[in-house]
């Protein structure tokens, strides 16, 4: 059985002993060499930041927030592809495809009056659409207004229509307003449709369909964007735009109507804008973690403090993070502002390696040389870092396989600077490490680098030398207790929590808390919501928020116009074909996102079929030409000509287009379920039928994050499992690790959605992160545990936290104080990064020092045996060993007697009748039983008087007693022989371990015990037993000398 548990031993710890090895190298390695550890790390950094100049900087939000395959994207292919839109001829805001460049306005009434339908308000309104469309900029030498950029239909800007009733206000004795009709109508002035529902919000109507009152007013500026010039045109107007509107709120100038103002490029501006915001900080947060770093790396022993290393920790992070970016740039990858977040997170990350790695140096044996200290700090504190780095690394290249561009960009640049975290972590602050081992070497100051006392050598000195300048140890006396005293802090962990923790109430608190925990975790899962509110990507004092509070508040009733596109030929002649389209038309109006009334769906077929003197054609050709005839071929009269494409020859139709109006769709989750439903009832028109809308690319987002956020943490969890088991051998050890990985990560979803935070793909970023995160403290905490040469739980635990609980309070409140400036920084992205972060670092925090502590000692290895009762026989039988033993010890000792002074004869060992040389001393020279068998062989002198003298001499030179060679092998003379008991049987009798055996009475024995004489028994053993009775020849065999038996 111990070789089978020998060999799985050795199965499952290899990867363990490995890394123990190869680190314990590289720390011999950091520890005789360190100065090229740190200069060679430091050449790579300079290295790699000049891949800042391939900085390529992307602030697109469709690009960064929508799935890189997504549906919708797919579907504007399918669009486009059939109806490109054409902004300098025929542009129709019903139509587009992408958002392109814009300016848009939203108006109300400043006398807080519901109804801007007056004469003076729209008087003001006409004087602020003549201000935006003469505005003037300069590009390239040149001076450009609205009107010379602007998309076209024909010849014309394409127009707020609704500014025609202007004429209808100003005439209230010759139209009224009760002569508006909702929700179309045709203009006064040149008798187009008019479509309220894309202008008017929050509109009251009467019953005859008349409208009673309209709160606000929305007008659109639309730019050619066909060529890349006009793009760079349109960015500039909508720069002039922006500062018009801004200018005319600031400065007041209309007095009755207040302006809320949106642009294209204003979601990218206030992205861009809202990450920039954290800059001020980097130098105020490495500053602040600089000085706690410090103050928490000091020591009492102004020799073993290390003050420094803490600020070099912080230096080693943040030049491995900006190593790490300045690679990726030179891979090409893209930098987003969310990058911007990572060093804070690297900066943590590296503090809390730091302290590992000083509680482990603190650990090694000051006595002991520099390379022989740094390869015990590695060897202890890599392998712990190497657990917590890799699961960040996995976690974070996780987030790569995301269908978001967002994500992925921000895993990207946070994994390499994990890994370069680490490395640097491992050479460079490695080789500071070392430095300071070798200043602590010659006992020099930590701060002045002076050669000081230690504490014990300066009692002769003032207080102020004893407390700011003694330190370090005694070389002479290196266990001296004045230059060796417990760490406070450590030692409390061990000592004050250890034993709190294995109070078995405490225990069962504990755990009734932690149910609570996750009763709350659970409540609050269910509440989570889904989507990015598009408010979160602005600051809070943004221009912006005012035109979304606006925009939801009085045009969420009709907000989008969804294109119908069938795509493929098909023989629209046949009453088949012209069923399918109507029955797919039908069921999109019937759903309740849509409107039905079929006045606000548009359909080019409905539109012919139904017009009088409709006659079915026979045949398709007929039908396409019908359908030419009745549009004339003019998309300035027909604008529903823009919905038929024609294949090449012109006699089929390959793709056809209808509009439908959305109604009552407001939040992310009617957004998302009106998507689907409209995809499925396409998928099941029998037709190659698709829907599409601008935002739709957007909504693609709110319907992948929740699966996407599952399988992340799904394979994220699975993979951080699998690493805790392959580093801590130990079945049992990686259950209970990746159960607190389970529910740290439930915590942090559950009471983030009770904190405001919704599952979006910055959320979804801090969930990838915080996988990593979770296995932390825990896999120290389990690690220390498994490592720990104790034996009983208790001891166990009370072990594991005097090693890692100091570094773990250390690396969660660096973390936090890391954080703060994302805190500070005001705005919803680095808001949901603090939140998230303080909580996977919090709950983290608390399952490493508490519940995974507690949780090994009920149901981890070695739980289940009782230790009591083993230490109990284990302290029984030393006792009884420590009495058997003392009383042997006291025996008298046994000698053998001379050959040549005693004999065998009649069964009984006498005096022998041979008379003995005179002359000769006891020494044994050469039979291997006397002290002096070493020297010469025989005498260097035959005279009796010679030999005594030298042996008298050698005796008194050894202090050895007269009868040396007696004495070697414990024999006595037969006068100190005695009369005892001696058991026949020499074998332990339950029930009487506490009496040494030659004291054992026969009722005690349980056989008879028969009184022998000590001086022929033990005589006669002994002396069958020496060399002496094999020289007579006797026939008993020698045996070797049991101490049982003496």
């Amino acid at each position: 059985m111990s070789i089978r548990r020998s060999k799985k031993r050795i199965r499952w710890d290899f990867v363990d002993a490995l890394l123990c090895r190869i680190f314990y190298q590289i720390g011999l390695w950091v520890g005789k060499r360190p100065g090229y550890f740190i200069i060679v790390p430091a050449l790579l950094a300079l290295t790699c930041m000049t891949g800042y100049q391939k900085l390529e900087y992307e602030n697109d939000p469709e690009y960064l927030f929508s799935p890189i395959d997504g549906p919708s994207k797919y579907e504007r292919a399918v669009v486009e592809e059939h109806f490109k839109v054409n902004y300098s001829s025929y542009f129709s805001i019903e139509r587009i495809t992408r958002p392109g460049r814009f300016g848009h306005i939203i108006i109300v009434s400043k006398d807080q009056d519901e109804n801007i339908l007056r004469g003076e308000v729209f008087r003001e309104i006409k004087i602020l659409d003549d201000m935006i469309t003469n505005a003037t900029f300069e590009y390239d030498s040149q001076s450009f207004t609205f009107k010379d950029i602007c998309a076209r239909w024909e010849n014309k800007c394409s127009s707020n229509k609704i500014l025609d009733l202007d004429e209808i206000l100003n005439k209230p004795d010759i139209y009224g307003i009760e002569s508006i009709n909702f929700p179309v109508m045709f203009s006064p002035i040149d008798f187009k449709p008019i479509i309220f529902p894309v202008h008017f919000g929050g509109t009251e109507v009467y019953e005859n369909s008349t409208i009673e009152s309209v709160p606000a007013v929305q007008l659109a500026y639309f730019i050619a964007v066909d060529t890349e010039r006009q793009k760079t045109l349109g960015s500039i107007w909508e720069d002039k735009f922006l500062e018009l509107i801004s200018k005319v709120e600031k400065e007041n100038t209309f007095k009755h109507i207040s302006i809320a103002r949106y642009a294209s490029k204003s979601l990218e501006l206030e992205l861009e804008e809202n990450t920039q915001t954290i800059k001020p900080y980097y130098v105020s947060t490495f500053l602040l973690m600089g000085v706690f770093s410090i103050i928490t790396c000091m020591m009492t022993d102004s020799v073993k403090s290390k003050p420094y290393l803490g600020l070099i920790g912080n230096i080693s992070a943040s030049t491995a993070t900006v190593s790490a970016f300045g690679l990726c740039m030179y891979c090409g990858v893209k930098f987003i502002g969310l990058n911007l977040a990572a060093p804070f997170l690297m900066i943590s990350i590296g503090i809390d390696d730091t302290f590992v790695m000083l509680a482990a140096w603190r650990k090694t044996n000051v006595m002991n040389p520099v390379p022989i200290r740094m390869a015990e700090t590695l060897r202890e504190a890599a392998v712990s870092i190497s657990i917590t780095s890799l699961t960040d690394m996995i976690s974070l290249f996780t987030g790569i396989i995301s269908p978001f561009p967002s994500v992925q960009i921000f895993c990207i640049y946070s994994g390499f600077a994990v890994v370069f975290t680490f490395i640097f972590h491992i050479t460079f602050f490695s080789g500071f490490l070392a430095l300071s081992g070798y200043c602590e070497e010659k006992n020099l100051h930590s701060i002045t680098f002076c050669k000081v006392e230690p504490l014990s050598k300066s009692t002769h000195r003032s207080f102020l030398y004893r407390w700011f300048c003694a330190g370090g140890t005694d070389r002479e006396n290196p266990e001296n207790p004045i230059d060796n005293p417990n760490n406070t802090c450590m030692s409390w962990f061990r000592d004050t929590l250890g034993d709190f923790l294995n109070n078995s109430f405490v225990k069962t608190l504990v755990l009734v808390i932690f149910s609570l925990y996750l009763s709350g975790a659970i409540y609050g899962f269910g509440q989570l919501k889904e989507g990015l509110d598009r408010r979160k990507l602005s600051k809070a004092d943004s221009y912006t928020i005012e035109f979304y509070d606006r925009e939801d508040k009085y045009f969420h009733e009709y907000p989008y116009r969804i294109q119908v596109v069938v795509s493929g030929q098909y023989d629209y002649s046949d009453p088949a074909v012209q069923d399918k389209v109507e029955n797919l038309l039908v069921n999109l109006e019937n759903t309740q996102w849509i409107a039905r009334d079929q006045i606000y769906s548009t359909s080019w077929l409905r539109s012919f079929t139904s017009q009088d003197g409709y006659v079915a054609y026979d045949n398709e050709e007929d039908f396409i030409n019908g359908v030419k005839s009745h549009y004339n071929q003019t998309v300035i009269d027909h604008p529903l000509s823009l919905d038929i494409h024609y294949d090449e020859s012109g006699k089929h139709i390959i793709g056809s287009r209808y509009l439908i109006q959305a109604r009552n769709v407001t939040g992310t989750v009617q957004e998302t379920a009106m998507l689907n439903e409209l995809r499925q009832i396409c998928k099941n028109s029998g037709l190659n039928a698709t829907v599409f809308h601008p935002y739709f690319i957007f909504f693609d987002q709110f319907d992948l994050v929740l699966p996407t956020s599952y399988q992340n943490m799904i394979w994220g969890a699975v993979t951080m499992m699998g690493v805790s088991f392959f580093f801590i051998p130990n079945l049992l050890c990686s259950f209970w690790v990746a159960f607190c990985i389970i529910s740290i990560e439930l915590g942090v979803v559950g009471y983030m959605a009770l904190w405001n935070v919704n599952l979006d793909s910055i959320s979804m970023i801090n969930l990838v992160m915080c996988l990593g995160f979770s296995v932390d403290f825990t896999a120290h905490i389990c690690y220390a545990y498994m490592s720990c040469k104790k034996k009983r739980p208790d001891e166990k635990l009370k072990e594991a936290l005097y090693s890692l609980g100091l570094p773990i309070v250390q690396g969660a409140l660096s973390t936090i104080f890391g954080l703060l400036a994302l805190l500070l920084a005001g705005t919803y992205i680095f808001l949901v990064f603090f939140k998230m972060v303080f909580l996977v670092i919090t709950i983290g925090a608390i399952h490493g020092l508490i519940v995974l502590p507690v949780l090994l000692t009920i149901f981890g290895p070695g739980s289940c045996t009782n230790h009591d009762k083993v230490e109990e026989k284990k302290a029984k039988k030393d006792i009884e060993d420590s009495i058997y033993y003392d009383y042997v010890h006291k025996l008298p000792k046994y000698e053998i007697p001379h050959p040549k002074l005693l004999s065998y004869q009649n069964f009984k060992l006498q005096e022998s009748p041979i008379t003995s040389i005179q002359g000769f001393d006891d020494s044994d020279y050469g039979i291997g039983t006397g002290e002096n068998s070493s020297e010469n062989s025989s005498p260097t002198n035959g005279s009796p008087k010679s030999c005594t003298r030298i042996n008298q001499i050698e005796n008194e030179k050894n202090n050895k007693n007269n009868d040396g060679w007696r004495q070697s092998i414990s024999v006595i003379p037969l006068s100190e022989f005695s009369v005892r008991e001696i058991p026949l049987p020499d074998y332990p009798v339950t029930g009487i371990y506490n009496q040494p055996r030659a004291l054992r009475s026969s009722q005690q024995l349980g056989y008879p015990v028969y009184p022998m004489t000590n001086g022929i028994a033990n005589e006669t053993r002994d002396y069958k037993r020496s060399k002496s009775h094999n020289n007579l020849n006797f026939p008993t065999g020698r045996y070797s000398l049991d101490l049982k038996f003496a």
